[in-house]
């Protein structure tokens, strides 16, 4: 069980209670932690008496009714948005591209769009990249 749950059945009262927390010190230094029901205040001597409550969630869903993955780019125009062009040109202030010198966002979707060639991947890297494209 979980040593963070805090649903427990006492034994002392009988009652479904929570378990409290409290810290024991020893001046201003943190020695332990007290385990009480909140219900009777009983002591617990540790994490193994006490009798954590198990919840059995009902399974309403089943594996067919999860989301399927969404598509929302056809296929034609997935990677033809301007980060990924030959003629974007980016500097600290603003974005444009470079066959018309027009302002464009990264996002922006052109018919003159022309693939910019990756630099060769290291090592870990074509992993991390394979994986931002699948996302």
């Amino acid at each position: 069980m979980p040593a963070k749950s805090v649903e427990i059945q006492c034994p002392a009262c009988g009652k479904d209670t929570l378990l409290r927390r409290e810290p024991k010190y020893d001046g201003f230094k943190k020695v332990g932690e007290r385990l009480l029901c909140a219900s009777c205040k009983h002591e617990f001597a540790g994490e193994n008496e006490v009798s954590f409550k198990t919840l059995a969630r009902p399974s309403v869903f089943s594996d067919a009714d999860k989301l399927k993955k969404a598509d929302i780019f056809a296929d034609d125009e997935k990677g033809r948005n301007c980060r990924r062009c030959r003629q974007y040109v980016v500097n600290p202030f603003v974005q444009r591209c470079g066959l018309d010198n027009r302002l464009v966002q990264a996002t922006d979707l052109c018919e003159r769009f022309e693939k910019k060639e990756e630099p060769p991947a290291e090592n870990g890297q074509e992993e991390e990249k394979e994986n931002r494209e699948s996302h």
